[in-house]
């Protein structure tokens, strides 16, 4: 659970308070995340919030305040607080300006002041250590809880199968049953155990809380009837009695109950830490998007170099194909750039010198120089990452509904048991009657059914997610599908293929369109220009095999010249027939007007020095696009197509799909703006995506939903994946992630309505063990069998 608190005052000063993120370990529930939280803003100056998803706590505080006392704070609240490291002091400076020389040996010139040294360009590498840590440490918590988990499933499986199934009750099987039990309650249990002793003392109750006393108390109560009342005698059976009627405890075990509890609740807390492995991968992704070496000049010689040791001014090499190393400007070349994971922009961008390029976006033909403007944490990448890192510990964690409950159950349970004991003291004055029934009530609220309610569905539902191409990352998501309303689509890549593509000839008056597309496509089969590419691609589909160009020449920003089969072909803008003295008709000249209307790409083809046809190249939109948004307008959702293409392109692509909302021309960082907008007018929001650019608004909306064939940063970013690249999926993804809510919500409805109905007869001392034990394992095996309906999802 995530709560803030707002409106942090400003120092005396006038200083504008600091902020810091803390890694929080410890913590097993939303409550304890609330805990934390209301402790840091005790502070005075501090405003604090804490993401029990994220394990992380981003604290504002003022003078009067450290970073030490914050993490004081959260460890006396029994809980575990990492701050990440201090920055490095910079060197001593000379008096007369420049900085003091390693070892004493004299000064060096001072950096200039708005160029990062090397060093400085390196810190945001170093920076990832913190996170490398905590990453590893959590896979460590994981594999523990794996191991733990595994070891109490067979030591409890036979346990409990000797408690109900009376043909397996050998002769002195219930000290067997103890043997196997004892390790699954003290080891197994350990992490509630621990966990109930941590809130204990600090005068908190939560569902580790009955979860300890509830195993501690069947593991106790089991102990004294084997070895002071008749349990332990040779020949003891379970009997079949099931009328309510009073019993004296002293032959009946709840050895399965202790272990099986224990077993099921490791296995939701075994889903859930697998779930937040996860937390940091989006940026991981994101940092990894980037070019990992650099060819630099120096000297007019390449030295290639880690890119984390670019400085600001440096000039690199980027050949065809390679990856940028960082934002910066062209000196020396021409080539054209896909900026498509970056921007969203479905055509490459044509760069020549003096334009800007992006980090991690791709040079696709000719060869660049390019000076660095900005590196680290400086570059658009960069703060892409930080993007999608406040947005993901800004998204709010879901509280699990079990937790939402137990914070009136436990409290309710606890008072329940000790007024039961009082009562039974009082009315009877037996100690053993008393105890045997306050033990019964702690017992049977013991959420054996409640353990398996949200795991099993979630398990089924994910499962059967996966065979349809749908991957399900936690429960929290499960509940944002319920209230969505609005979905934002991306539109490279999720409604159209992300593709250029061949879509229309027009040719001039008497040419044929087979001699046209051979020889168009036989020149721009030789350039390496997507563009280009298409139209090879489309010519050699309608065509069949291309000739080979020969003396084939690039103009650089304008398209491509070559001889085919003795003529002489030009391939491009309009601009390049210009150049060479060639108009174009009214007809070709309509055509273009058209295509660069719906903003399409119009190349011009010209030969034996005059203009023969326009080819119109774009991207694809998706044959099952159109279907997917009638499935999702179907569900009650109202579609939003935003992209950072151009408004033309855009509502073209709308128009196909039957959208009537379209956002166009949006930068990476504005797309987030539009998702809090949108849920700033009352909207819940999901977006649906496939590129880096997209990462941020995924993270940032109310249901992230990624294309698998999309960037590894999106789908990290998001809370659904779309294996098959299928906008149709997404539909499918709501109806499944709804129905499996549904069923985790009546699955603990059962749970919680078992418990209470059966809390009275345990507070009277009604509780007969084998209806117990028979009520519990029922409970189970409808939970588990309401779960196991969702493999009939189509």
């Amino acid at each position: 659970m995530t709560t803030e608190t707002h409106g942090t005052a400003p120092t005396a000063t006038g200083r504008p308070p600091a902020s810091v993120e803390l890694a929080i370990g410890g913590m097993t529930c939303a409550s304890c995340a609330a805990r934390i939280e209301k402790k840091l803003n005790r502070l005075e100056g501090v405003s604090a919030t804490v993401n029990f998803a994220t394990e992380k706590a981003t604290v504002r505080f003022g003078e009067g305040v450290s970073v030490a006392d914050l993490v004081a704070t959260v460890e006396r609240t029994g809980y575990r607080a990492e701050a990440p490291p201090a920055p490095p002091e910079p060197p001593p400076s000379a008096p007369d300006g420049t900085t003091a020389a390693p070892g004493g040996e004299g000064p060096e010139p001072a950096a200039a002041p708005q160029a990062p040294t090397r060093t400085q360009a390196h810190a945001p590498a170093s920076a990832q250590a913190p996170a490398d840590s905590r990453a590893a440490a959590r896979d460590d918590v994981t594999d523990a809880l794996r191991r733990r988990l595994l070891v109490s499933l067979v030591l409890s499986a036979p346990v409990v199968l000797m408690a109900m199934v009376p043909a397996l009750q050998f002769e002195n099987w219930q000290w067997l049953s103890l043997t196997l039990a004892a390790p699954v309650v003290v080891w197994g249990a350990l992490p509630f155990h621990r966990a109930a002793w941590t809130n204990a003392r600090h005068g908190a109750a939560t569902m580790d809380t009955l979860v300890s006393l509830g195993t501690l108390a069947a593991f106790g109560w089991s102990l004294w009837a084997l070895f002071l009342g008749h349990a332990g005698e040779p020949g003891m059976r379970h009997g079949f009695d099931l009328t309510v009627a009073r019993t004296d405890g002293s032959s009946a075990l709840y050895l399965e109950v202790a272990a099986g509890v224990t077993t099921f609740l490791l296995l939701g807390r075994y889903l859930e830490a697998k779930s937040k492995r996860r937390a940091g991968a989006a940026l991981r992704a994101l940092l990894e998007l980037g070019a990992k070496d650099v060819a630099v000049l120096r000297d007019g010689t390449e030295v290639r170099i880690p890119v984390d040791r670019l400085a600001v001014g440096d000039h690199f090499v980027v050949r065809p194909g390679e990856k940028i190393a960082t934002d910066g400007r062209v000196v020396k070349g021409a080539s054209a750039v896909d900026a498509s994971m970056l921007t969203g922009e479905s055509v490459p961008v044509d760069v020549a010198v003096g334009d800007p390029v992006t980090g991690a976006t791709v040079n696709t033909s000719g060869r660049l120089v390019v000076e660095a403007t900005r590196v680290g944490s400086d570059t658009q990448l960069a703060r892409m990452a930080k993007l999608v890192a406040d947005a993901q510990g800004g998204k709010a964690a879901v509280q699990r509904l079990a937790d939402r409950v137990s914070s009136v159950f436990v409290p309710v349970v606890l008072l329940i048991a000790v007024g039961t004991l009082a009562g039974w003291l009082l009315v009877t004055g037996e100690v053993t009657a008393a105890f045997t029934a306050a033990v019964a009530v702690l017992i049977i609220a013991c959420p054996c059914a409640l353990g398996l309610a949200t795991p099993t569905a979630l398990m089924v539902g994910t499962g059967r997610g996966a065979q349809l191409g749908i991957l399900i990352k936690g429960p929290e998501v499960l509940e944002s599908t319920r209230r969505v309303d609005t979905v934002v689509l991306d539109k490279t890549g999720t409604v159209t293929t992300g593709r250029m593509a061949l879509r229309d000839v027009v040719t001039a008056d008497g040419v044929d369109e087979r001699e046209l597309l051979r020889l168009a496509g036989a020149v721009e089969h030789a350039s390496e220009h997507p563009i280009a590419q298409a139209i090879a691609t489309g010519a050699a589909e309608a065509v069949g095999e291309l000739p080979v160009a020969d003396h084939f020449e690039n103009a650089a920003g304008l398209g491509v010249r070559g001889a085919v089969a003795g003529r002489t072909v030009l391939v491009g803008r309009a601009k390049l027939l210009a150049a060479a003295g060639i108009e174009l008709p009214d007809r070709l000249a309509a055509a273009k007007d058209a295509a660069e209307a719906e903003g399409r790409t119009a190349v011009v083809v010209a030969w034996d020095g005059a203009a023969r046809g326009v080819l119109t190249v774009a991207d694809a939109v998706k044959d099952t696009s159109a279907r997917a948004v009638a499935e999702l307008r179907a569900l009650g959702l109202t579609p939003v197509l935003l992209t950072g293409d151009n408004r033309a392109v855009a509502e073209s692509v709308a128009r196909a799909v039957g959208i009537d909302e379209v956002i166009a021309d949006v930068l990476p960082e504005e797309k987030v703006a539009v998702v809090e907008r949108l849920r700033a007018e009352g909207r819940t929001v999901a977006m649906v995506g496939d590129g880096v650019n997209d990462a941020a608004a995924l993270a940032t909306a109310d249901l992230g939903l990624a294309m698998g064939t999309g960037t590894d940063a999106a789908i990290e970013a998001s809370d659904l994946t779309l294996v098959r690249g299928d906008l149709r999926v997404a539909a499918d993804a709501i109806r499944l992630s709804r129905r499996t809510l549904k069923t985790i919500k009546s699955n603990l409805v059962w749970a919680f309505g078992y418990n209470v109905a059966a809390l009275p007869l345990a507070a009277a001392g009604l509780l007969n063990p084998m209806i117990a034990g028979a009520a519990m394992a029922f409970s189970s095996v409808f939970v588990v069998t309401n779960s196991l309906r969702l493999r009939a999802f189509r």
